[in-house]
């Protein structure tokens, strides 16, 4: 029987790019869910083998949009206690965060991160990330480690960049699901377009050059996590 990932998206255009695939090539059928659009997010989850929550233009902190509201309630009342492998990207890591009763904030120096930025294990996360790497970026807000999580990497401009809670939920502010396709869009469209001037951040001929040079550490991080992490058999 084939195992089951649910995928939460942000945007009608929004694909989960190489760990969709990642996930595809380990067995896994993804469903895709995209509250932002209007759909229900499922409340039994025995089905699925895996939650993954990607990154979007949202902030964790958008109580208003009724597709936020409804992925925090999400996490809180089904997710998180759940027992399944659930991973936060970005916004998802910042979501989780906040339903863990973390602040999610913008960077007291107006900061952002847009492209390729060291990630660095913390004394904690050895097995987690086991020497700094570059990951793809793009995000401004960050967030404080949940209360009763394990920091396991840390950023030169944010410190947050990844964390445990429990054995089986991870929250990571970098994008390990960059594919060229999407870093053209993401760069070339009239908003990001936008921020990377106001931040002064890489454009998209140097985001594609460091894709080249960085992308294939970033896979082969991927593939460990998911293996020896993310999907390993729970220690019950």
């Amino acid at each position: 029987m084939k195992k089951r990932a649910l995928t939460i998206l942000h945007q009608a255009h929004s694909t989960p790019g190489h760990v969709g695939a990642a996930l595809t090539a380990r067995g896994y059928v993804l469903e895709h869910c995209c509250p932002n659009l209007g759909d229900t997010l499922p409340t039994v989850l025995d089905d699925y083998d895996a939650l993954v929550v990607f990154g979007g233009p949202q902030s964790a902190n958008d109580d208003h949009l009724p597709g936020i509201r409804a992925e925090l309630d999400w996490l809180e009342r089904h997710a998180l206690g759940c027992g399944k492998p659930l991973l936060g990207i970005c916004l998802g890591a910042q979501q989780i965060a906040r339903v863990l009763g973390a602040r999610v904030y913008a960077h007291d120096g107006g900061h952002a991160e847009i492209g390729y930025h060291e990630v660095v294990p913390t004394a904690a996360g050895t097995g987690f990330l086991d020497a700094p790497t570059m990951f793809y970026q793009w995000h401004a807000e960050t967030f404080d480690i949940p209360h009763g999580a394990v920091h396991l990497a840390s950023g030169e401009l944010f410190d947050a960049q990844a964390y445990r809670y429990g054995r089986r939920v991870y929250g990571i502010e970098f994008h390990p699901e960059m594919t060229r396709a999407m870093i053209e869009r993401w760069s070339t469209s009239e908003i990001g377009r936008e921020r990377i001037a106001h931040h002064g951040a890489p454009d998209c001929t140097r985001q594609l050059a460091d894709f080249a040079r960085y992308a294939a550490a970033s896979e082969r991080w991927l593939d460990g996590f998911l293996d020896t992490l993310l999907l390993a058999p729970a220690d019950d």
